[in-house]
């Protein structure tokens, strides 16, 4: 089988779209003059809920990845469940060489986690909090599961962003 045929069969597979986020530390805590932490952010599709109990839930990331590196270091991480209306978020936070990360929150409303201090997207349709668990080698994947710390939800507007065939779509 080629790569090309098991994309195409699994972009058939419609998956919701969330915005993964966490808050890199800083570089030398112990000193006050260093800089902060910076935020960071990437795009999902493949995310899924794993256990009610206790809960869990499931992030793949590409291993080597910015955020699999960091989420092997920072156990505390985030999720919003983008809506509709959240495309550009979606498609800010995909983009292959991108700009800095900070520069990718600058305009973005959110709020912070009370845990995990994470960014976590204003109207989003829910919001959850999580420490990793326990991380899955997977191929050319990392399967990061996580307990689930917090769950809100902000907003009640309006239907999920979906991914389907390559391209964001709307439910409906």
């Amino acid at each position: 089988m080629s790569n090309e045929a098991f994309k195409a069969a699994m972009s058939r597979l419609a998956a919701g779209v969330v915005l993964v986020t966490a808050r890199e530390p800083s570089l030398d805590p112990d000193d006050p003059l260093a800089p902060a932490g910076e935020d960071v952010g990437m795009t999902a599709t493949a995310f899924l809920s794993v256990s009610l109990d206790p809960p869990l839930v499931l992030v793949s990331l590409r291993t080597g990845a910015r955020m699999d590196d960091l989420l092997d270091e920072q156990p505390l991480w985030a999720v919003s469940v983008l809506t509709e209306s959240q495309r550009h978020i979606a498609g800010r936070f995909a983009m292959k060489g991108r700009i800095s990360d900070r520069l990718l929150f600058e305009d973005l409303p959110y709020d912070r986690g009370e845990i995990t201090g994470a960014p976590l997207v204003g109207g989003a349709l829910a919001t959850l909090e999580c420490r990793t668990e326990q991380r899955v080698t997977a191929g050319d994947h990392t399967l990061v599961i996580g307990r689930v710390l917090t769950a809100r939800l902000p907003s009640t507007e309006g239907g999920p962003l979906m991914y389907f065939r390559g391209r964001y779509r709307q439910l409906g």
